[in-house]
């Protein structure tokens, strides 16, 4: 058994001198024994150490020795097997005499073998002690002295492979003195092609030629090939090399620069990647924004300090840990007290904050709901946008109010993209960070004044994935990158007139129509909270002015001609 798989070593044992003539026999004996090798073909000529394995082959060197015997060489197929057979050796293989058993210092045995010449199998008689077959022999046709095309060709082999040693990854001087110090062109052909690191199976086409100048030939050409691909090789490693020189350069200057940094008082990067971690590990967030994040400050670990990415990549990052991720405010669900609180603040509008207690009622019923989409419609000045924060109020939630009137830029919903310089998120993103929760009131207002199709996009139609109760739940901001739950949101839009609301828009919306107030109730509101706010507002002590209801009517009727209470209050101040 050869244990010895390490083909890519020259085997140093080339010390025959002499005539080659007097290696080749014409007959050999009928049956003889078979030593089959792993990863291994013997050339005629040839003298290669064999580390011994087996107990059978150990018995088979042993008794050849013994009877001063020749043997038979052949590889097989299929190194792993431990009990080859004739199907499982190749066909070509070499006779070979045992020159020395050695017994290594690890008690391992090595025979030196020499190879004498080419035999094909026949048939394999038996396996016990060890395998032993029929052989017939090869004959070796060598060529004449006068031959000048094989000297070339052999010349040409040796120059090519002491150039393929030199290029080797581990090279061996001694290998090359070797070859450079045989003088038989045809014992160089064979020691070239029994320790050429390339494959079995190249190495047994090579043995089954039928000549020697026919072998010379097809090994000229292998090592062409091989030749080729080490050049290759090395200049990938060449090229590859002075990259990884120019990477290694950057790094160190780095790691130099960080040195210093750290003896000034630490890193202002490692400073800031582990506030970002500190806070993350504090935050309650889906498992998808946890592994965006990761990616994310891994990515700001690899990025210069220096670099204009670097503040772009934070203050992204820092923008993921001010978002609300699954914080919500807990409702206020006790009629009564959200009854009172609406009506502390206004008087009359008894549609709206009937709508809003029954919103509250279904609530209390489920535990959990998708919140409305309101839109309350009046004319200006008739409480609709404080009528939204009395709601905020009594519904105990944070309040987030953002006008849309003017709105042009498509960007201003959606938020830009990070690549673009000085990108931000979207406006309903940055309310959110703003209210620091993920369910509070969030107002737009005047709805009805969004401007359409410009060449900045259509906010209108961006609004349509907000406003949209079947797709909010994964609203995507452009910046974030990331979906958005704003399916606990409540959203309230206020506008003076549905007629410039696009109808996709006004389609997602619950129309709830604020209208103008009869005397009666303008001269309650005056009462109750516009006197008591002047009053408060002009500096004059509580009390200290008294109006009756005649007055304010009379102010009303003869002094004021609107839906609202703006003029009213102007007129009483």
């Amino acid at each position: 058994m050869n244990r010895n798989d390490n083909t890519n070593r020259f085997s140093l044992v080339a010390d025959y001198e002499g005539s080659i003539e007097g290696l080749f026999k014409t007959e050999i004996p009928e049956v003889m024994p078979i030593l089959p090798l792993r990863n291994m073909v013997l050339f005629p000529t040839v003298i290669m150490p064999v580390a011994i394995g087996r107990k059978s082959s150990l018995k088979l060197i042993r008794a050849a020795e013994a009877a001063k015997a020749e043997i038979t060489v052949y590889c097989q197929k299929e190194p792993e097997k431990e009990n080859p057979g004739k199907d499982d050796l190749h066909p070509f293989g070499a006779t070979a005499r045992i020159l020395k058993i050695i017994t290594m210092p690890d008690h391992s045995t090595t025979a030196i073998i020499q190879g004498l010449q080419r035999v094909k199998l026949e048939s394999v008689d038996t396996d016990t002690p060890y395998m032993q077959g029929r052989s017939v022999v090869v004959p070796e046709i060598l060529p004449s002295n006068r031959n000048m095309e094989f000297k070339a060709a052999a010349d040409s082999c040796k120059d090519m492979a002491i150039k393929l040693l030199e290029m080797s990854d581990v090279p061996t001087p001694e290998a090359s003195f070797t070859l450079n110090n045989i003088p038989n062109k045809v014992f160089m052909i064979e020691f070239i092609c029994s320790n050429l690191p390339i494959d079995v199976i190249e190495k047994q086409m090579l043995l089954s030629e039928p000549t020697v100048e026919k072998r010379s030939m097809r090994l000229l050409s292998i090592l062409s090939h091989h030749l080729q691909l080490a050049e290759l090789r090395n200049e990938i490693q060449r090229k590859t090399h002075q990259e990884i020189d120019k990477q290694q350069r950057e790094y160190f200057l780095q790691q130099q620069m960080k040195s210093i940094q750290d003896e000034l008082g630490g890193s202002v990067q490692d400073q800031d990647i582990r506030d970002l971690k500190q806070k993350a590990a504090k935050k309650k967030w889906p498992e998808a924004v946890a592994k965006a994040f990761d990616k994310e400050i891994s990515k700001l670990e690899r990025t210069n300090a220096q670099t204009p990415d670097y503040n772009v990549q934070l203050s992204y990052m820092q923008t993921l840990l001010g978002l609300p991720w699954e914080e919500y405010t807990k409702d206020n669900l006790d009629m009564k007290s959200a009854q009172k609180a609406l009506d502390k603040d206004h008087y009359g509008l008894e549609k709206v904050k009937e709508r809003i207690l029954e919103h509250l009622a279904v609530m209390k019923l489920r535990g959990d709901m998708k919140s409305p989409i309101l839109c309350l419609v009046g004319p200006p000045g008739v409480g609709k946008t404080s009528l939204c924060a009395s709601i905020a109020k009594a519904l105990k939630r944070k309040y987030v109010r953002v006008s849309l009137g003017g709105l042009h830029d498509e960007a201003v919903i959606r938020g830009h993209r990070r690549t673009y310089i000085g990108a931000m998120p979207g406006r309903i993103i940055k309310g959110l960070a703003k209210a620091g929760s993920s369910n509070p009131v969030f107002v737009l207002d005047e709805i009805d004044k969004v401007t359409q199709m410009t060449h900045q996009g259509d906010p209108s139609s961006a609004l349509l994935e907000v406003l949209d109760p079947e797709q909010n739940s994964a609203f995507h901001d452009n910046y974030i990158d990331l979906d958005y739950d704003l399916s606990k949101v409540m959203f309230i839009a206020t506008a003076n007139s549905t007629q410039t609301i696009p109808a996709p828009l006004l389609d997602r919306m619950e129309l709830i129509e604020v209208n103008g107030y009869i005397t009666e109730e303008k001269i309650e509101i005056a009462t109750r909270h516009l006197l008591p706010k002047e009053i408060i507002e002009n500096g004059i002590r509580k009390g200290g002015v008294k109006m009756s209801k005649k007055t304010i009517e009379a102010l009303i009727e003869g002094y004021t001609r609107e839906w609202g209470v703006r003029q009213r209050d102007k007129e009483i101040s």
